[in-house]
């Protein structure tokens, strides 16, 4: 992957980690966690979508794969240490 594609990714990692953060939670984690997820999470979006042979070849593609990716950190973020459960 070339030097502009990986800053792309940056960028689009933290658009869809704050709208994941958004979706799951309601609200943010705050500005630095969304984008370091968003930004994971473009990585592993990524890198599932190379194993599921879809071509990420626009803008919007990307968004929607980073999201996913980013989704499923923070679900699995969420189960490891226990937060977003309502305590009675």
């Amino acid at each position: 992957m070339e030097l502009g594609g990986i800053i792309v990714w940056i960028i689009v990692g933290a658009i869809a980690g704050f709208l994941a953060s958004k979706v799951l939670t309601g609200k943010g984690m705050g500005l630095i966690w969304d984008i370091v997820v968003g930004i994971l999470g473009a990585f592993v979006g990524g890198w599932l979508a190379s194993l599921a042979h879809i071509s990420v070849t626009n803008i919007l593609v990307q968004i929607v794969v980073a999201f996913v990716g980013a989704v499923i950190l923070l679900v699995i973020f969420r189960a490891v240490t226990g937060r977003g459960r309502r305590h009675a």
